[in-house]
């Protein structure tokens, strides 16, 4: 079903027809309702580098919800969701950009689409998590294992994407993204992924930042954001604490003359809808029609891979789709 859904060609907003299942913690809800929207800021740091910088926190509270996430799997859509967040500003128009890791580790893999537009869906390959033991940290070095990480760039009216893969050194998101544009575009380059949790393990800040080398930046400027980039404070707890996006950034990199560029909605938002799944339900083979039928199991359900949304079918819908 998922591969049916993603080789249709999409071009679509930030308003789709996918359902996002109520978040019904009153204490989650209070949370969210004191932080700021989810959003992303563009920046120039002394000319010479591009800041990107994400609030993620709706977003992940909406994937928990949407695919009904334990702590661990939680922990990892929310990194992922972060980074998908950060490479869309790395397309235009109605390109997309796709983010895929294939690993031997517990997680197996994470499959990740985000679009110019601010749009992003995605899926854990493995959920749950399959862990052998209670969990003694968030460290995802164990769970990743060994593994590629891939990034597509699907481009309008190009006929194939720009692919480029390297192999997971750290087991850590941020870390093996950097690896990955030093090594296939030779760019210089900085992630930073924050995800805070309470005392009872809600996501109550979420976000990002990336950074990247412009042409003909100088090498000192590259060395002195390495340096601080080690020191950064969390933005998940800036987040948190009902502080804004721009705040964090003009502090963190005050003296480096951030200059604001552009500011644009990001939402986990997908393309599916009841119509796709009947179109793809009435061209199945004959063969699989009639296995569906008499199972007499109605109504049918199928699920979106990429957002968590469940559609049912009747046996006299099914019928009429199968005439």
């Amino acid at each position: 079903m998922d591969n049916a859904l993603k080789k249709r060609p999409v071009c679509f907003t930030l308003s789709s027809t996918m359902i996002k299942k109520e978040i019904t913690d009153p204490d989650l809800l209070s949370l969210l309702s004191k932080v700021d929207e989810d959003e992303k800021r563009v920046y120039t740091i002394e000319g010479g580098i591009r800041l990107n910088a994400v609030n993620c926190t709706a977003m992940a509270n909406q994937v928990q919800a949407n695919f009904s996430l334990g702590i661990l799997e939680r922990y990892v859509m929310a990194q992922a969701y972060i980074a998908a967040s950060l490479l869309s500003s790395t397309v235009k128009g109605n390109d997309r950009v796709q983010m895929s890791i294939d690993c031997g580790g517990p997680i197996g893999g994470i499959y990740m689409e985000s679009w110019a537009c601010g749009a992003v869906r995605g899926y854990l390959k493995n959920n749950p998590i399959e862990v052998d033991k209670p969990l003694d940290s968030l460290d995802l070095n164990k769970f990743f294992g060994p593994g590629f990480l891939s990034i597509s760039k699907i481009l309008e009216g190009s006929k194939t994407p720009f692919t480029g893969q390297t192999m997971l050194e750290y087991g850590n998101l941020a870390k093996d993204l950097a690896l990955y544009f030093q090594q296939s575009e030779q760019t210089p380059t900085i992630f930073s992924i924050s995800v805070k949790f309470d005392r009872s393990f809600r996501i109550i800040g979420a976000g990002g930042i990336f950074l990247q080398a412009l042409p003909d930046c100088p090498q000192e400027l590259i060395d002195k954001l390495e340096t601080l980039s080690r020191s950064l404070p969390s933005l998940g707890t800036w987040l948190s604490e009902s502080r804004s996006l721009d705040d964090y950034i003009q502090s963190s990199f005050k003296g480096l003359e951030p200059a604001f560029l552009a500011k644009s909605t990001i939402m986990f938002s997908c393309p599916c809808s009841n119509d796709h799944f009947s179109i793809f339900l009435s061209k199945l083979p004959e063969d699989e029609k009639k296995a569906i039928m008499n199972k007499n199991q109605f109504p049918l359900e199928l699920e979106c891979f990429n957002c968590g949304t469940r559609y049912q079918f009747t046996k006299e819908q099914l019928e009429e789709l199968f005439k």
